[in-house]
């Protein structure tokens, strides 16, 4: 299991933390997605590890965007 963690701002509220869950969720691969709303940070649990890109067009699919690393 990889274990990473990204920046993403824009999230205000529960809504926002559960688009950005289920976008990430359904990249392949990925088994866990953890969101903290107060300092924006992603922390994604997947089998391998996921292509930053993927991660970008997801959170951007939910509206949000992904801090470079």
């Amino acid at each position: 299991m990889t274990e990473t963690t990204y920046t993403v701002t824009g999230m205000t509220c529960g809504h926002c933390v559960s688009s950005v869950t289920e976008e990430i969720g359904q990249i392949g691969g990925v088994r866990k997605v953890d969101v903290e709303l107060d300092s924006g940070k992603v922390t994604v649990t997947s089998d391998q590890p996921v292509a930053e890109d993927d991660v970008r067009a997801a959170v951007t699919e939910a509206g949000y965007t992904l801090v470079a690393s």
